[in-house]
């Protein structure tokens, strides 16, 4: 059959993405300001550089002649669905963004969303972790998804309470000896 007639998928099923990276049903896209910031940045980037850029590339390549076999074209057309396939991800992604700043958030010891938190492992090892949305998780600076299960584990718990944390080594006790609300770079 021609590929003419086929449909190529365009990847904006939830489903194709890591389940890291998944929201849950029926949830709302929690952000820090700095994570919709960069999602923004990110956005007019492929929108005002990157596309227009590969737009002439491609054009460039098809004014050659032969486009069956030409590699400028041909990467280039995979390269702008490729674009345009973030570009919709992130449009939506930010169509449902829930900013909370934790800087205006009202002094507590409970643990939410957007809370940097100590904590004390099982093994005795101390441990910065910063509850952030989903596009925000980096595990190397300590931003974990808030709907990873060690964040889900400490959500609502207090400074100064003990969490059992059921992970993939068995359960381990997690004591929480700080709860902080501050900007998280």
């Amino acid at each position: 059959m021609s590929k003419a007639f086929t449909k190529e998928d365009d990847g904006e099923h939830e489903d194709d993405l890591p389940p890291e990276q998944r929201l849950p049903a029926a949830t709302k896209n929690y952000l820090t300001p700095q994570g919709w910031q960069r999602l923004k940045n990110e956005l007019y980037h492929l929108v005002h550089r990157e596309r227009p850029e590969m737009v002439n590339v491609v054009n460039w390549a098809a004014s050659n002649g032969d486009r069956s076999e030409n590699g400028d074209y041909l990467y280039g057309k995979r390269r702008l669905r490729e674009i345009d396939r973030r570009i919709r991800f992130l449009t939506k992604r930010l169509e449902i963004a829930e900013v909370v700043d934790p800087e205006t958030r009202e002094p507590t010891d409970q643990i939410f969303f957007s809370a940097t938190v100590l904590i004390l492992r099982g093994d005795g090892s101390e441990q910065r972790l910063s509850i952030v949305g989903v596009d925000e998780t980096d595990l190397a600076r300590g931003h974990i998804s808030w709907i990873s299960p060690i964040a889900r584990c400490l959500l609502k718990a207090r400074e100064g309470d003990e969490v059992v944390f059921r992970g993939p080594d068995g359960p381990e006790t997690i004591e929480i000896l700080e709860v902080r609300y501050e900007r998280i770079e």
